[in-house]
């Protein structure tokens, strides 16, 4: 496995005495630590600008020309360094007044003169861990971004590959539903009707995933979606064998969501069920729990059932179960359903029994 060199953690040390300067950066030198030092409020401004990277400064409040309450209300009002880190160092006293203009003007925390170099080091090892973490995050969030432009551009290649052949699909249906002998056979004119209709609706589903991998977030479309109504009509169109039936628990929620996205969603799990459900009489419940910002779901099956080693593993991209002669997945839906869920601040998970089925539950956010 690739070992990632720590990233560097670079200190910025603000005093207009130049031996408490050398004093500190002896206290905090460490490993991939940098350290810079300013001996003034418009020296420590014009180093923060020409580095892009500081993690941490240790301010001196009481310094002549510019002190460093107004060196933290200039980085603060800059967007590119008001999330800078910052350790006021101060030897005046500690009364509530001169704390809260500390605070108020950016810091996150204060150092008493003499420093106490234990507590010194042990709060500036706190605010590395932090920086760390944050790095981390930012880093992960960056990689998420890159597998949601690969899904994307994996479903856009799909859908454009499968529009061609499904309208010359319609269109030869269409032919074959004006021959006589549909037009004087009530049954068999029905079933084409919802045929039509079927493949019909698939056409504007590939076209709305046209349309969703052309656009960014901001510019997809947000309206009121009756849940109900949404899995109502997904539940007639997957065309689920007769021995599987399809209900709602109680009352569907009305949201004001991306229609698509959730559509993709309910559709994932609801044609996961249907497709390895192994009983005589198949059961697939559909409901949920309000729980304010966002909306618990969940799609429940009497099913197969997930072992309990793989209720985390199967959410992974291309990742496979067994079936049992029901046929593998291709290890994407699943992934596609978490990321969907997770890129407007929900989770998903699964509760199942071997043997009993699954529940998969999953929050959606109610307005946006």
């Amino acid at each position: 496995m690739k070992q990632h060199k720590p990233k560097t953690f670079t200190i910025l040390l603000v005093d207009d005495k130049a031996e408490n300067l050398v004093s500190l950066e002896h206290m905090l030198e460490g490993d991939h630590r940098v350290i810079l030092k300013a001996t003034s409020g418009n020296e420590a401004l014009k180093t923060v600008l020409r580095h892009d990277d500081i993690g941490l400064i240790m301010l001196d409040v009481q310094m002549p020309e510019m002190d460093g309450y107004e060196v933290a209300r200039l980085l603060q009002t800059n967007p590119k360094t008001k999330d800078i880190s910052i350790i006021f160092v101060t030897a005046i006293n500690k009364e509530e007044q001169y704390v809260m203009r500390g605070f108020e003007q950016g810091a996150v925390d204060y150092l008493s003169k003499p420093l106490d170099v234990n507590v010194t080091r042990a709060k500036v090892t706190v605010f590395e861990k932090l920086y760390r973490y944050q790095h981390q995050l930012k880093e992960a969030m960056i990689e998420k971004e890159k597998v949601n432009k690969q899904l994307e551009r994996f479903m856009y290649v799909v859908a454009h590959d499968l529009k061609s052949p499904l309208s010359g699909a319609i269109g030869l249906l269409a032919l074959i539903n004006e021959d006589e002998r549909i037009q004087s056979a009530p049954d068999l004119k029905e079933y084409m009707k919802i045929v039509l209709g079927a493949t019909n609706h698939l056409t504007e589903m590939i076209t709305s995933m046209l349309d969703y991998t052309r656009q960014s977030d901001m510019e997809q479309t947000i309206e009121e979606v009756n849940v109900h109504e949404l899995v109502t009509q997904l539940s007639k169109l997957l065309f689920p064998p007769a021995n599987i039936h399809i209900e709602t628990g109680g009352t569907l929620p009305v949201l004001e969501t991306n229609k698509l996205k959730l559509q993709q969603v309910f559709q994932n799990l609801i044609s996961n069920a249907i497709k390895y459900n192994d009983k005589k009489d198949g059961l697939i419940t559909i409901g949920g729990t309000d729980k304010g910002e966002f909306y618990e779901f969940y799609v429940k099956d009497n099913g197969p059932g997930v072992a309990k080693r793989d209720t985390d593993r199967i959410f992974k991209l291309f990742e496979r179960l067994d079936n049992e002669g029901k046929g593998e997945g291709s290890g994407i839906g699943l992934n596609i359903f978490k990321l969907l869920v997770e890129e407007q601040g929900g989770k998903v998970w699964v509760e199942s029994l071997p043997g009993e089925g699954s529940t998969f539950y999953f929050l959606w956010r109610q307005r946006y």
